[in-house]
C-alpha cells in the first residue's frame, strides 16, 4: 500500500491510497467466497460453480463493491495513522481506479481537527452569580410544599371557574365529522392549564354540572396530525363534575405533617438552609460556564462542516436512544413534531458546534499549561464509577478497555482545563 496526503482548505485533507493489484484480486476472491450462493450457472448447483464461470456470466464487476469495501476495511486503518493527521470524521471515499490487473486507487477525503488559537484565559473577568436566598424564595418553596399536599374537592354549587379541575366527557368533529383521538370520558382537565388547544378551557368556565355545551376551536397550523391542522373543530362536552383545590393551612400543625419540625418558623429556616445550599451548587456551575463561555469565546477556530456534522449526528443519535428508553421510537418522535431528521438534526447544529469549540479550547489549554492526569486520579474515577453501577473496578476497566481508559484520562484532564481557568477569572 502507497499513501500521498494533500492537505485542503478549511481542515480538510485528501489521503489517496493505492492498493497492490494482488491484494484486490484477493478481495475478489473473498467477496466471491461470501456471495457465491446468489449466482445461479448452468451446469453448476447453487454455490458450486467456480469464480472463472462466475466471471464468464456475471462479469467480475458484480464483485466489484464488496471487494472494495473489504480493501478499504483493510487499508484505510493503515493509512490513517501513517498520515499523520488528528482525524475527526469519517471519510469520503471515491474510487480513483479498479480495474482487473491493475492497482486499486482510492481517494479519502477527511476533517481534520482544525488549529485552536486562544485568546485570553487567565484573569477573564465575568459577572459573578448570586446564591442569595430571598424572603420570597422561602415562601414560593413553602407553597410548592404546600401544593402538593393539597387535596381536591368536589363542589356543586357553582359554576365551572378558573384553576378548577372539571371532570368532562368530550368528542370532537371536524367538518361533521368525529376524528381518532377525538374522544374522551372522565377526562380530568385543570382549567387554566392550556393542555387542550386554543380557547377550549376558556370556553368551559361558567358552565354547570351537567352542563352539555359546543366548544369552538382552531387547531394549530403545525399540530402534529398534519390531516387536522388549522382547521376548525367542534367539541361537543358534557360537564360531569367540579373540583377545586383545597389548600392545607401554613401553621405549626403543617409543618409538623410535613417535616421533623414542630414549629413553622423552624420548617421555614430549615427551608432557608436548603435552598442556600443548592443556590450555592447553581452559583457555582454558573460561574463556571461563564468562565468557559468567555474563554470559548475569545478563541479563533475554523470547524470544518464534516466534524460540525459528525457531532449533531451523534447528538441525534444520543437523543433517539433516550427516546427509545423511554417507550418512544425516533420515528414517531419526529412525526409528532412535523419535523424531518435532517430538519432536527440541523436544529443540533449550534449546539455541536459549542460543544465542540469548548472541547478543542479546553484541550488546547491543557496542552498549553502541561496538565497531567495521575493514574491514581484515573482509579479513583473508576472506583467512583463501580459505585455508582454498583460493579467490580476491574469489571469496570475491562469494559471501558485501553481506548475508554485513555478518554476518561483526557476527560479528566479538562476537567482540570476548567478548574484552572475558573481559579485565574475575576468574578465581580
Amino acid at each position: 500500500m502507497s499513501l500521498q496526503v494533500e492537505n485542503l482548505e478549511k481542515n480538510m485533507a485528501k489521503l489517496t491510497i493505492e492498493v497492490p493489484a494482488e491484494q484486490f484480486a484477493a478481495a475478489v476472491k473473498t467477496a466471491f467466497e461470501r456471495n457465491k450462493n446468489r449466482f445461479n450457472v448452468p451446469g453448476f448447483r447453487r454455490g458450486k460453480a467456480p469464480l472463472a464461470m462466475v466471471e464468464k456470466i456475471y462479469g467480475l464487476e458484480v464483485l466489484y463493491e464488496d471487494a472494495a469495501n473489504i480493501v478499504l476495511d483493510q487499508t484505510y486503518p493503515d493509512a490513517m495513522r501513517e498520515s499523520g493527521l488528528k482525524i475527526v470524521s469519517n471519510p469520503q471515499i471515491e474510487v480513483v481506479q479498479l480495474e482487473k490487473g491493475k492497482n486499486f486507487i482510492y481517494a479519502a477525503t477527511v476533517a481534520v481537527r482544525p488549529e485552536v488559537t486562544l485568546g485570553e484565559y487567565k484573569g477573564v473577568e465575568v459577572e459573578k452569580a448570586l446564591a442569595e436566598v430571598t424572603d420570597e424564595d422561602v415562601e414560593a418553596e413553602l407553597k410548592k410544599v404546600q401544593d402538593q399536599n393539597s387535596r381536591l374537592v368536589t363542589v356543586e354549587d357553582r359554576p365551572v371557574a378558573d384553576g378548577d379541575q372539571a371532570v368532562i366527557d368530550f368528542e370532537g368533529f371536524v367538518d361533521g365529522e368525529a376524528f381518532d383521538g377525538g374522544k374522551g370520558e372522565d377526562y380530568n382537565l385543570t382549567i387554566g392549564s392550556h393542555s387542550f388547544i386554543d380557547t377550549f378551557e376558556e370556553q368551559l368556565i361558567g358552565k354547570n354540572i351537567g352542563d352539555e355545551c359546543e366548544v369552538n376551536v382552531t387547531f394549530p397550523e403545525n399540530y402534529q396530525a398534519k390531516e387536522l391542522a388549522g382547521k376548525p373543530a367542534v367539541f361537543k362536552v358534557k360537564i360531569k363534575e367540579i373540583k377545586v383545590k383545597e389548600l392545607p393551612e401554613l401553621d405549626d400543625e403543617f409543618a409538623g405533617e410535613v417535616s421533623e419540625f414542630e414549629t413553622l418558623d423552624e420548617y421555614k429556616a430549615d427551608l432557608r438552609a436548603k435552598l442556600s445550599e443548592t443556590k450555592a451548587r447553581q452559583a457555582a456551575t454558573e460561574n463556571e460556564n461563564r468562565v468557559v463561555a468567555k474563554v470559548v469565546a475569545g478563541a479563533q477556530i475554523d470547524i470544518p462542516e464534516p466534524m460540525l456534522d459528525s457531532e449533531s449526528r451523534s447528538m441525534m443519535n444520543d437523543y433517539a436512544r433516550r427516546l427509545q428508553s423511554q417507550g418512544l421510537s425516533f420515528d414517531q418522535y419526529l412525526q409528532y413534531m412535523g419535523t424531518t431528521a435532517a430538519e432536527f438534526q440541523k436544529q443540533l447544529n449550534p449546539q455541536a458546534e459549542q460543544r465542540i469549540r469548548t472541547r478543542l479550547v479546553l484541550e488546547e489549554i491543557v496542552k498549553a499549561e502541561n496538565i497531567q492526569v495521575e493514574d491514581s486520579a484515573v482509579e479513583r474515577e473508576v472506583a467512583a464509577m463501580a459505585a455508582n453501577y454498583k460493579m467490580e473496578a476491574d469489571k469496570v476497566k475491562e469494559q471501558l478497555g485501553e481506548s475508554g481508559l485513555k478518554q476518561l484520562k483526557e476527560d479528566l484532564a479538562v476537567q482540570e482545563a476548567v478548574d484552572f481557568v475558573v481559579a485565574e477569572a475575576k468574578l465581580v
